[in-house]
């Protein structure tokens, strides 16, 4: 009962893939009478017995690592098949890493690596997900899959059904068919009762949010691929990948011209940040606490920049605080008195001398310090036209 893709592309390959485990996670009988009925957790330890038993029991251990739980119940998860449906990517590999190559990635080396070879050993895409709220998948099929019609657009489906539609949940379209192309003599279609993977609308955000190509043909053509698109490291699987998958399938270009990835700020513990587990400050009293700029100065100088993660520490905050905004201010505020006292010293106005002035008459340090300025000034506007902000 372990479908890992390992596992799935061996037993596949012997024809139908069996699933001796039902919907709610118990054993059916085709496991035979000591396993069928049994959860599956519970079903491990008859499983354990059994080996003993036929003296087939190599090891026995306890293993400490990782493993998936339900995000809401915490309940312990399996991988198990079901029907579903895919999208060939594998034939189009080569294509992928090619439009790969012709985008601007910060850092370059999650292109160059992470992203690419991803690419290079991309499998089918599965696009459908067993749930009730989502993007119906709009294909209707005889029951012996024999007959398959996909529906492009409402329009289409008025013509096969006349029924004008402006909500396509599964609710309002579980119930509809459509005729079977072989006449009337055969039952009609059905449709499908999987949704789309979210993913798949992700990746076909930048058609559906302009309506195309029903319309507004010439809008797209001239944003497309679109400039800059950013998001964090675990993209490379989600929203990147899907956008170059659909983009290359459909006009052999990738999807997005620069993009800036960034690493993911976890807790302090290592985990990812939740609500649920509180395991991390409140952002909104952080900011209260010691100002946004120096949150922002924190993530800016860490290891976020540069696609890595971040443990996200309090402490960091404070010590931005410590060690660089309080220096500022303290230097701010003793140029503020000297100036004050200055003025006060007699009947006369501060006034800075301008740096032509400094340049020529100046003294060298007062000409060192503008030409240090003016050297950071030009190598900062040349990374930050790079995008290159891990080096700033």
């Amino acid at each position: 009962r372990s479908f890992a893709f390992d596992a799935c592309r061996i037993i596949v390959q012997g024809g139908q893939l069996p699933c001796p485990v039902d919907d709610n996670g118990v054993m059916t009988a085709e496991v035979g009478p000591e396993l069928s009925n049994l959860y599956i957790k519970e079903a491990d330890k008859v499983v354990k017995k059994l080996l003993k038993a036929a003296d087939r029991l190599v090891v026995n251990a306890d293993c400490v690592h990782a493993y998936p739980h339900c995000w809401r119940s915490d309940t312990p998860l399996i991988y198990r098949a079901v029907p579903s449906w895919f999208v060939r990517v594998e034939h189009m590999r080569e294509r992928l890493v090619e439009a790969n190559e012709q985008t601007y990635w910060v850092p370059s080396f999650v292109k160059e690596k992470r992203f690419k070879n991803w690419l290079a050993e991309a499998r089918d895409w599965c696009v459908s997900r067993n749930r009730f709220w989502g993007t119906p998948i709009p294909l209707w099929t005889s029951e012996d899959f024999s007959q398959i019609v996909c529906i492009g657009s409402l329009e289409e489906l008025h013509k096969y059904t006349d029924k004008r539609l402006t909500d396509i949940h599964r609710h309002f379209i579980d119930d509809i068919t459509i005729p079977d192309p072989r006449g009337p003599s055969f039952p009609p279609l059905r449709r499908v009762p999987e949704v789309f993977d979210c993913w798949f609308e992700s990746g076909s955000m930048p058609y559906g949010q302009i309506h195309y190509p029903f319309e507004n043909a010439e809008t797209f053509e001239k944003g497309f691929p679109a400039d800059f698109i950013a998001e964090g490291l675990d993209q490379t699987r989600g929203w990147f990948y899907t956008l170059m998958v659909i983009s290359t399938a459909l006009f052999d270009r990738p999807p997005f011209q620069n993009l800036i990835v960034n690493g993911l700020v976890l807790a302090a513990d290592g985990r990812k940040m939740s609500k649920r587990l509180k395991n991390y400050p409140d952002p909104t009293e952080v900011v209260h606490a010691h100002g946004a700029d120096a949150l922002r100065v924190y993530l800016v100088n860490s290891p976020v920049v540069k696609a890595e993660a971040l443990r996200f520490r309090i402490e960091g905050v404070k010590d931005v605080v410590k060690d660089v905004f309080l220096p500022w201010f303290h230097a701010c505020r003793f140029l503020i008195q000297e100036v004050i006292r200055y003025e006060s010293a007699g009947d006369r106005k501060f006034e800075p001398c301008k740096a032509s002035a400094l340049i020529s008459k100046g003294n060298s340090m007062d000409r060192w310090i503008i030409s240090s300025t003016q050297s950071l000034v030009k190598v900062r506007h040349t990374r930050l036209s790079s995008s290159l902000y891990s080096k700033l």
